[in-house]
């Protein structure tokens, strides 16, 4: 059993990734609107900010910001998973923990949800960040943080790598 300790601050802003327990499932994408339900359910409970969030099948990157007086990440993120669950019908769909890294600052910040944004990318789903439509990179662009090119396209070579 490891000691791992998670890094809790009162009104933290924290970068996490979630993994299904199968990573060869389409489940988050094939339902997507079960997730937004389940997502929304624990929200209007337990307030949060989504400063960014993308939805792969098999796993998801998001950045929260809590109250200002609270701490209780982990305690949504199982609310938000039993949820989606219970919905289903299904049981053992998560991967038991998930990786969460608190953001220091603005740069952190901006290089983390550059991460979140680009991995649809990375993954070879989509050519242009735009392209993915299970992120938040759409609100940000009506908003003015991104530019709707932003990442520009990958080229794709024909042994699959890209440049």
């Amino acid at each position: 059993m490891s000691n791992y300790r998670r890094h809790y601050v009162p009104g933290g802003t924290w970068f996490f990734t979630v993994n299904l327990q199968n990573r060869r499932s389409d489940l988050l994408t094939r339902h997507i609107d079960t997730l937004r339900t389940a997502t929304q359910c624990v929200k209007r409970v337990k307030l949060f900010l989504i400063n960014a969030w993308v939805i792969l099948p098999e796993h998801m990157h998001c950045i929260w910001t809590l109250p200002e007086d609270d701490t209780d990440y982990s305690g949504r993120w199982r609310d938000i998973k039993k949820t989606f669950t219970r919905a289903l019908g299904m049981s053992g769909i998560w991967q038991p923990r998930f990786w969460e890294h608190t953001i220091r600052d603005e740069n952190d910040l901006r290089r983390h949800t550059d991460y979140i944004y680009i991995n649809p990318l990375k993954h070879g789903y989509v050519r242009r960040v735009k392209d993915w439509p299970y992120s938040t990179f759409h609100r940000d662009v009506r908003e003015g943080r991104y530019p709707e090119d932003w990442a520009g396209e990958i080229e794709v070579f024909d042994a699959g790598e890209r440049r």
